[in-house]
């Protein structure tokens, strides 16, 4: 049986309500500011960005598509279809994996990381304006511990955890 369909819900207290909706505010309002910034100065979402970015930081500019997807908190579907529409722009390829036939790696091209160079400088400032100017030092590293811990409990490690990647 269902405990917490029987017990009163923990409602949000306040202050709780307050923070919460400020983080909902400041998170809808920055994703959409870089998401307008990426798709005027390269014509791509901020996850995309995201994506290239992770490759360019991997050996030989390449990843396992699930490895991809776990790193970029996403389903493997959205993944997928992320990658189409970057191979289309020429930015990345796919490549068979050679110990899994079912395996695929997606690999940075010459041309998407051109891309990257370019869009970075833009990009950067763009965060640095939108979120750290506006932060103390002190404020940004606790910012910075409070979403490590969060997203942490949000990553269970047993078996069967319901994790976008993992769909």
């Amino acid at each position: 049986m269902n405990t917490a369909s029987t017990s009163e819900p923990r409602w949000l207290t306040d202050e709780q309500q307050r923070v919460w909706r400020s983080y909902i505010d400041a998170t809808t309002l920055l994703e959409d500011h870089l998401d307008r910034q990426l798709q005027r100065d390269a014509g791509m979402p901020h996850v995309y960005y995201g994506l290239l970015v992770k490759l360019a930081e991997s050996p030989r500019r390449r990843l396992r598509m699930t490895e991809l997807a776990m790193y970029a908190k996403i389903t493997r579907s959205r993944l997928s279809h992320a990658v189409a529409r970057l191979e289309k722009n020429g930015w990345v390829r796919r490549e068979d994996c050679p110990d899994d036939k079912r395996g695929q790696f997606a690999v940075l091209t010459d041309a998407g990381h051109d891309v990257l160079r370019q869009t970075a400088p833009g990009h950067v400032e763009a965060v640095q304006q939108a979120m750290f100017d506006r932060l103390s030092t002190e404020q940004q590293k606790a910012l910075g511990e409070i979403m490590r811990i969060v997203a942490e409990g949000l990553q269970p490690s047993e078996a069967g955890a319901d994790l976008p990647w993992l769909r």
